[in-house]
């Protein structure tokens, strides 16, 4: 008979940092390759119930491309709770006013909606410029 086994969750100490350079890269793949390491996806004891990603830092998300005519036709919608506050934005607004929040949103959508969502979330970063205060955790940069 076979048993299944479950990964020791890793500690804290354990998880690995990793730095993404987001200039000249297309939104949605990079979006999609983050939420794989944010999730631990990439690890070969994967499991699905316990948070087993790396922590994130994306710098230079103002300078993250989107393909076609997204710029002008994606939007950007947020309510404010009071009747007929239905906020839309374009990504050239949102672009303008704050940048990271196209990556983030782009990433917190590709990232299940249950009990981890908050804890993996947390492992993000997403800095609008080159400079970012993660120094201390010797981030390794990956290509994505």
């Amino acid at each position: 008979m076979m048993k299944t086994t479950t990964p020791k969750i890793q500690a804290k100490s354990d998880k690995k940092w990793y730095l993404v350079d987001a200039t000249d890269k297309v939104m949605g793949r990079l979006a999609a390759d983050i939420a794989v390491i944010l999730r631990g996806k990439n690890k070969p004891n994967f499991t699905p119930h316990l948070d087993m990603g790396d922590y994130v830092v994306v710098i230079n998300a103002e300078k993250v491309k989107v393909t076609g005519n997204k710029e002008q036709n994606m939007e950007y919608i947020h309510h404010t709770g009071y009747w007929g506050h239905l906020r839309r934005f374009s990504a050239e607004h949102i672009r303008k006013t704050n940048p990271t929040r196209m990556i983030s949103q782009a990433i917190s959508g590709m990232i299940p909606r249950n009990r981890l969502r908050k804890f993996i979330l947390a492992k993000l970063s997403v800095y609008a410029g080159p400079e970012h205060p993660h120094t201390g955790q010797n981030p390794i940069t990956i290509n994505l």
